[in-house]
């Protein structure tokens, strides 16, 4: 296995994903629900985001091709998803437990488009282009599941942030994490027009 790409695919996507950024985004989220839920969410998040991305891995680029739809086109679809998230954050919708279920969060957005974004995506299919030989694929591979664990042990034990902020804590974070993925989602959907610009005014 070639340790240099491995290191190299590890330290790229686990500055993508962010999972220190994550956080407060996952406790906004999961805060109401009870932890054995915000445990199940987490997991359900990681194993939903390393399946998409390994399914991009191996056949990204002729799903793509076969849909006929752009990088530019997922990216800007992830950020409406975004903006529509966090639009509940700001107004308050999402704080009732009783229309959340843990699987809905965990599958939108925690597990796509946020773990699995199309940054993530997209540097997962260019290293797989790169890849030369069985050793450079497993090096991928693994680096991919080092830093799904990663986001795991990070949001796994962000429950004890829960009890410190108490209900109080997690509205004001709630309308924090509200506002900043309302920005990732503006910057999402700002980079998918430039590279849609830019496309057409190569092709002229």
């Amino acid at each position: 296995m070639d340790l240099k790409l491995f290191g190299e695919v590890f330290v790229t996507l686990l500055v993508i994903v962010d999972p220190p950024g994550m956080m407060p985004i996952f406790l906004a989220l999961t805060g109401p629900l009870a932890a054995r839920d915000r445990n199940r969410a987490a997991w359900q998040a990681v194993a939903l985001a390393l399946g998409v991305i390994v399914v991009f891995a191996v056949a990204g680029q002729t799903l793509l091709a076969y849909l006929h739809v752009d990088l530019p086109a997922l990216q800007a679809a992830g950020g409406l998803l975004l903006i529509l998230v966090a639009l509940e954050l700001l107004t308050g919708k999402s704080d009732d437990p009783n229309q959340q279920t843990t699987s809905n969060i965990a599958l939108v957005p925690l597990g796509t488009p946020l773990l699995a974004g199309p940054g993530a995506i997209v540097a997962t299919m260019l290293f797989v282009q790169r890849a030369g030989g069985l050793a450079d694929y497993l090096a991928i591979a693994a680096a991919i599941v080092a830093v799904m664990l990663a986001v795991w042990v990070v949001l796994r034990f962000s429950g004890g942030i829960v009890k410190v902020l108490r209900p109080g804590g997690i509205e004001v974070l709630t309308r924090i994490a509200g506002l900043l993925l309302a920005a990732i989602a503006v910057q999402l959907i700002a980079d998918a027009v430039a590279a849609f610009v830019t496309q057409y005014v190569s092709m002229r």
